[in-house]
């Protein structure tokens, strides 16, 4: 399994990732989504110290959460007109602990991906961290809170297919916002098919 992870994160070293890359975001927009995101690390830590307080196992699972977006995250699946898209593995974490701990377990892979992986960047952290981090997980959560008491087989299903969309859904609403359309507007250019 190292081997084949190994290999994969070798082979596709040079692909496009789902992030928005470093530098692409206005000023104001790297500055926006910065200030969006303050609330959900702010509150992440402070629930993150009070499971750091728990059990060793608790922590252990926390860690696993961590390094199980990482490596969801940092495998590219090729995609059209030569971009690629990748699984968060932001739901599981967010059904364990919530949106809030996910914000911050999602932020560490996504700096760790900027530094080490060259997916997305440290001007794009606030961006990529919202629509990874903070609204891919929430929707995961409030799938999962919604539907595990009926089907829990089906709740985390959903979670993790619903919340990943999401991610993606957000961040092509983010781009629109930066970037809106001459004719038409932000609206316009969401959904443009270009």
């Amino acid at each position: 399994l190292f081997l084949v992870l190994t290999g994969m994160f070798v082979l596709f070293a040079n692909g496009y990732s789902m992030h928005i890359m470093e530098g692409f975001l206005p000023k104001q927009w790297v500055v926006v989504w910065f200030i969006v995101c303050v609330p959900f690390w702010v509150i992440g830590i402070k629930k993150i110290q009070s499971v750091s307080k728990g059990s060793v196992r608790e922590k252990m699972i926390l860690a696993l959460a961590g390094a199980f977006i990482f490596i969801l995250s940092a495998l590219k699946i090729p995609s059209v007109t030569g971009s690629s898209s990748h699984p968060t593995g932001v739901g599981l974490s967010a059904i364990l602990y919530g949106p809030f701990v996910t914000s911050i377990l999602g932020t560490i892979v996504l700096i760790f991906q900027a530094g080490l992986l060259a997916h997305g960047g440290f001007t794009t952290l606030g961006a990529n961290t919202f629509s990874m981090a903070i609204a891919g997980p929430i929707v995961s959560y409030l799938i999962y809170k919604g539907l595990a008491k009926k089907n829990r087989t089906l709740a985390i299903f959903l979670a993790a297919a619903v919340g990943d969309l999401a991610t993606y859904v957000v961040t092509s609403f983010q781009l629109a916002l930066a970037y809106p359309s001459a004719d038409g507007g932000v609206m316009a250019s969401f959904r443009s098919e270009e």
